[in-house]
């Protein structure tokens, strides 16, 4: 309407030229005032087919399940059981509350968008995924090295082991992954929060993840792209070798010991690589392998965020002797026969 109220009431003979400004001005305004105008995003799942929706739920509910048990009883038997307050243990713990925290940014979202047909996330809840997801994950990378660091001073140095690992030391080990975790998706998010977003928003996975939502930018993103994997590898890969370096350094200081001290390591740092392996091989190749395609990113994401995290308390338990008799001792001091009907009775009558 004001275009013709332009051309046959004021005669503008530049109209044409006006009518260019104005079509040149529009992605400048979106990029000036940092408007988004995608409100929510789509995400697509794991599978289109309605059929398998039920049966996914099942499945993956029973997973999250698992998950928060195993990794619950672990932090449960290293806190109450006094022969486990140790370093080693004491790392345990957080990385299985970590291990809680990776598994529950997205699970419950899935579990929910399996139930609906359509799967929608608003925008800043999409965003609030993305800090999660590298707040924990890049948090995850670094405790797995500060256990790697710990097993090295136990190994290596056994006699020193409690001066160099004392109580500091061990919150420091802690503080440090979460520190360096949000530095890491505060570096992350900035890539994203002021990206224009006015075209798809069909995010190809279970969850908002930034290398799938920055495609969907009406901008060329392609130099962001780049930051985001420089960014993401350099964490990834420097851990990765980080963890590779100090177990070599174990394994070579070991193996003129005795037989019993090589075995004793071996068996300690199995489970410590079978979880760098399952933790850091899918986070490699989703954000510094070049080559994988969407299917794949999904099936490594639902790796690092379910199975690993389910995995790690099976793997440090069932290789783990005191943790065993931990867990049976509290099995006997809570579930003796008649304990539950006298802690009920005791709580109703005090």
């Amino acid at each position: 309407m004001q275009w013709w109220f332009k051309k046959y009431c004021k005669g503008d003979e530049n109209l044409e030229d006006e009518e260019v400004a104005e079509e040149k001005s529009l992605p400048e305004m979106v990029n000036e005032s940092n408007i988004s105008l995608v409100t929510e995003f789509v995400l697509l799942g794991l599978s289109s087919s309605q059929e398998l929706q039920p049966f996914l739920f099942v499945i993956f509910l029973l997973l999250y399940m698992g998950i928060l048990l195993g990794n619950f009883l672990i932090i449960l038997t290293v806190t109450s059981d006094a022969r486990l307050h140790t370093p080693m243990y004491f790392l345990l713990a957080n990385l299985s509350f970590i291990d809680i925290c990776v598994a529950s940014f997205a699970t419950p979202k899935m579990l929910a968008d399996f139930l609906v047909e359509q799967k929608t996330i608003s925008f800043e809840a999409c965003l609030a995924q993305i800090f999660c997801v590298h707040l924990f994950a890049g948090g995850e990378m670094v405790l797995l090295v500060s256990m790697a660091y710990d097993r090295y001073v136990a190994i290596c140095k056994p006699l020193h082991y409690m001066t160099i690992m004392s109580r500091r030391v061990c919150v420091i080990l802690v503080l440090i992954p979460w520190g360096v975790g949000f530095i890491h998706t505060i570096s992350q998010l900035a890539f994203t929060v002021n990206l224009p977003f006015c075209g798809p928003n069909q995010v190809d996975s279970f969850f908002c993840d930034l290398p799938l939502v920055t495609k969907l930018a009406c901008i060329d993103t392609y130099v962001i792209s780049l930051l985001i994997v420089a960014d993401s590898g350099f964490l990834s890969l420097s851990s990765f070798l980080l963890l590779v370096i100090s177990y070599t350094v174990i394994l070579t200081s070991v193996r003129k010991r005795s037989s019993a001290s090589m075995a004793k390591a071996r068996s300690t740092l199995t489970a410590h690589i079978t979880v760098v392996t399952l933790f850091f091989g899918p986070c490699i190749f989703i954000y510094v392998w070049p080559f994988s395609g969407y299917s794949v990113d999904k099936v490594l994401a639902v790796f690092y965020t379910i199975f690993t995290p389910i995995l790690n308390p099976a793997i440090y338990t069932l290789r783990n002797k005191e943790m065993k008799t931990a867990m049976l001792k509290l099995k006997s001091q809570y579930l003796k026969p008649g304990q539950f009907s006298v802690s009920i009775r005791k709580v109703l009558f005090l």
